[in-house]
This record gives C-alpha cells, structure tokens and sequence, in this order.
C-alpha cells in the first residue's frame, strides 16, 4: 500500500488549526525519555527491550521526499520534522520537533524556525540550517507524494546555523505543515543527493532514536537503536524493533494472543471484542481522522450510473453491523473530527427503487461494476460483499476485485479508461487540514497520482485553492469554502463516502508509554516505550 494504501487513519478536533499560525512552543516534546546517556546495562535480557509490530500492509518506499503511505510507522522512528503534532486532549497544538522554537510575521508570509543545538544524524554529521534547507529542497524539486505542502515556500534563508527563515507566497500556517506525516522529513547531507533506489536498498540517514538494521519489503524491516540520539536513553527503553509484514488478521490476531507480537491493526472489529478479555493484551482507541470511500471512475461511469452507486450503498448497514456502532458515517471527504468538516451537508440516502431507474435510464441494466479493493482488508472486502447484495436487486453486478495496493495503484495510474470502477480506499492526514484530502484525492491532475476517480472540476480546484490560502488568515472563511467544495464533490457524485473509521489497535499489556495519535496514522513511537 501507500499513504493510502495502507493508509488508513488519523484524526483530531474542530480546533485543531486554531492556534496553528504564528505559534511560539517552549513546551517538550510528548515523550517519556530523558536527556541521559545511551543506558549501559549489559545484563538486561535482549528479549525486554525488543518489539515486535504485526503490520498488514508492509513498508515499501522508503524515500522521505516521496513516501506517502503506511511507510510512515517506520519513517516517524528513524527521521523526524521540525515540529511534532500532539494528540488529543494535549495543552498544545503541536510540539518542538528538530525545531525548538518558531514563529511568524503578522502575515503569516514569513517564518523562523531555530534549531535544536547537539543534533547529528546517524552518520555522526551535525543538524544545521544547510541540512534542512537541502532536506525540504529535494522534496519540493521532487515534487512527488506530499510535496503539496511546501507549495507555498519561495524561500528558503539559512539565517545562522541554527536558524532558517522561510519566505511564502501565500499565508500557511507552516509550523503546521512541518509536523506533516509525509514531505517534512530532515535528513543527512550525504542523503540528500541519492535516489529513490539507494534509500530502497535499506539506507537511511535521519535523526530519529532508530536506524534501519535490516530490509526486507516482503518480509520484515528492523530498527536498531541510535545510542547518540539526542532524545537520550533509559534502561528499559525498546532498543530493537521489527515490522513484520503480516497481512492475514487472523494470523496477526494468533501472534498477539501469543506474544509473538506486540502490537498490530487492522483486525475485524469483533476480534477487539474478543481481545478485551485477554489478560496478555490491551485494546488502544483513539479520536479517528480516518474515513474509507471509494472513488468513483469519471472516464467509465455515466453520471446516472454514478449517482446510481451512491444511491445503493448501505450506509446505516455498515456502520451498525460492519463496526458494531463504533464508526460514524462520513459528513463527504473531511472526518468529523478534522476542522473545516460539516453535520449540514446535503447526505444522499440509500434508495434502491431510484438506483434502478437511474440504471434504466442509463442502459445499464445487467453490467458488471468493478470493486478494487486491498486484499487481506477485512472490512474493505465486507464492505464489497453487502454493497454487492444491494446491487444485484437492480441488476448489477458488483465484482470484487482484491489485489494489493501497489498492484491496484498501478493500475489505476496507467489507463483510467481501462481502470477499476470503484478504488476504495482509506485516508488520514498528512497535515490536520480539509486541504490534505481534498487537494490530494481530488483536485485536478495532468496525469493520476491519488486522484483515482480522475475527477476534474474548475469550480472545486478555485475553492479549495482559495480556501487553503485563507487558512492562517481568515479561518472562517476558509471553513466556508471547504464546505463549499465538499457539497460539490456530493453533487457531482464524485465518490461514495462510506465511514469514518474507528482508530482501534492492539498493544501488548506490558508496554508502557503507547499514546495514539490520529495525526500519524498507525505510528508507534517505540522511544516512547517501555515494557513493564
């Protein structure tokens, strides 16, 4: 998968970006370590500070300036960005990452971030102005996965060692952006001049608490403690992490109950029933900023037979029996806990007998609907199996079409005519804003990258484009237009926007220090940790 495949997730409240402009953090960031030296004990069992993370859609990209899918559980232990987005319920918006401090003109046109003193990256060379500004350079000349979040920036001043000014075109709330999940990566000067396939090879060079031992994207990945990181080290602390690529839930669930796993997602939602009765695990919630939808094939699709699929999908049957009440049904593109989204849109309802119309009057009467999906997704495939039901009432027939993610977004990505039907997909945030997922899946492209529906329209591009401009400034405006844009998008039929995703994981119970956070969808931060 990618920061949609395997995506899935992420989350926060109405205010959000409220305090996002123009902050000034003096506060730590949220994390258990101190400042000591790198722990020295060598009596500790091994087997103590090990973990073992049960991933079901597997880390495949590991380029920094490009990577935009669930790669971020591994990319968030072994780089790290300026600022730090705090989870829910936090006194502050977001935290001191690489940055110690930051702070913007009154127009929001100009910023200053000053730098940590005593940072090196992994090859031992020490973090500085240069190295940022290289950093963010390459994925804005890259320009590929979530390089969007630089566009604003036409200046990049090395003020002092230790003190960048960043000169923007239009107001941004870039402290904000500098927490992304993807795009915002610091990384060493001698990486910063290498290719896509040297960080694929297994190289790495960041800041974080954990360098890359080992690679293997079919199998498993292991981090390795940085001793010189400049968060320090407690006894105790998980000095070793491996990723293992697990995509069957119900292997994954075995390996939990076992112990041969610490911590893994994705599982069908009675499993977490069954799991809050074991002693050896704890079941993790958190606030969701993930939704699922499937996107609706613009080259394909007549704009009845579009419609036609809005109107036949079980909303209230997924959300009361798929997730056993625990999603909400998704308000169009924005979850209901990202600002800018809106209980007043105008929702279609499911109404077979006008779905059968629509598909008469369409001519459609006994064809077959492509539903791509990610295999091994336990509700994604559900999902399909229910729908399918509903449609072959009116004489269609739905067929589910599971492959994995990179399979599905080459396709995608190479012939829309000749594409799937339906791409089903999850979002969460690359930065806590609507912009993130409607300027990603949805804003016009010379050629598709996310936007899978190969949906175009001026009079949304305006208004998202526009509303992101007013963010940092005029934020009620802003929210205006986001709403705007998202009732243009249910007019259009542009997707079925199915649910809001429970954020719901499994940890086991000696592990101390796990927070989850909706803004870095299925991270965690293992320096956090400890086992009990």
């Amino acid at each position: 998968m990618t920061k949609l495949h395997r995506l899935l997730l992420a989350l926060l409240t109405i205010t959000l970006l409220a305090t996002a402009c123009a902050s000034d953090a003096e506060t730590s960031e949220e994390t258990t370590t101190s400042e000591s030296e790198p722990a020295t004990d060598e009596t500790a069992d091994p087997a103590d500070t090990g973990f073992v993370y049960a991933d079901p859609f597997g880390v495949f990209e590991l380029d920094p300036s490009s990577a935009f899918g669930t790669e971020n559980i591994l990319l968030q232990n072994v780089y790290e960005t300026l600022t730090y987005f705090n989870p829910p319920g936090s006194d502050e918006l977001l935290s001191p990452g690489l940055a110690e401090s930051w702070s913007s003109s009154d127009d929001s046109l100009t910023w200053t971030f000053n730098l940590r003193e005593g940072v090196t990256f992994h090859d031992g060379s020490p973090l500085d102005a240069a190295a940022v500004i290289a950093s963010l350079q390459r994925t804005i000349d890259l320009d590929l996965g979530a390089a969007f979040i630089l566009l604003p920036v036409v200046e990049m001043t090395a003020i002092d060692d230790l003190t960048v000014e960043f000169a923007l075109e239009w107001p941004t709330p870039l402290d904000l952006a500098m927490s992304s999940n993807y795009g915002a990566y610091i990384m060493g000067p001698d990486a910063v001049t290498q290719d896509a396939d040297w960080f694929n090879a297994g190289n790495a060079n960041g800041t974080g608490p954990y360098t890359i031992s080992s690679y293997s994207p079919a199998e498993s990945t292991v981090l390795t403690q940085f001793e010189d990181y400049w968060g320090g080290w407690d006894d105790g602390q998980i000095t070793e992490v491996e990723i293992q690529l697990v995509e069957d839930p119900v292997l994954a669930e075995q390996m939990v109950r076992n112990g041969d796993a610490d911590y893994t997602y994705n599982l069908p939602f009675d499993s977490y029933t069954a799991l809050e009765g074991e002693e050896a695990v704890s079941v993790v919630r958190g606030q969701s900023m993930t939704n699922l939808f499937g996107m609706l094939n613009h080259e394909r699709l007549s704009p009845e037979m579009r419609e036609a699929l809005v109107l036949s999908f079980p909303y209230d049957d997924i959300v009361t029996s798929l997730y056993g009440g625990e999603a909400t049904r998704a308000q169009g593109i924005i979850p209901q806990a990202v600002w800018g989204s809106s209980p007043d849109l105008d929702l279609p309802e499911t109404d077979l007998d006008r779905a059968a119309e629509l598909v008469a009057a369409a001519g459609a009467d006994g064809s077959s609907i492509t539903y791509s999906f990610d295999a091994g997704t336990t509700e994604q495939q559900q999902i399909g199996e229910v729908w399918k039901a509903n449609l072959a009432t009116i004489g269609i027939d739905l067929v589910l079409e599971p492959l994995t993610f990179d399979a599905r977004l080459e396709l995608a990505q190479s012939d829309p005519a000749n594409a799937q039907d339906i791409f089903t997909m999850f979002w969460f945030p690359t930065i806590v804003s609507p912009y993130d997922f409607m300027f990603s899946l949805f804003h016009s492209e010379d050629a598709p990258f996310f936007n899978l529906g190969y949906y175009s329209n001026e009079d949304f591009d305006f208004a998202i484009d526009d509303a992101d401009a007013l963010t940092a400034t005029d934020r009620d405006a802003a929210i205006a237009l986001f709403q705007e844009a998202q009732q243009i998008l249910l007019d259009d039929h542009a997707a079925v926007f199915m649910v809001d995703v429970p954020d719901v994981a499994v940890i086991a119970s000696d592990i101390d220090g796990h927070v989850q956070n909706p803004a870095y969808a299925n991270v965690v931060r293992f320096h956090n940790l400890t086992r009990g």
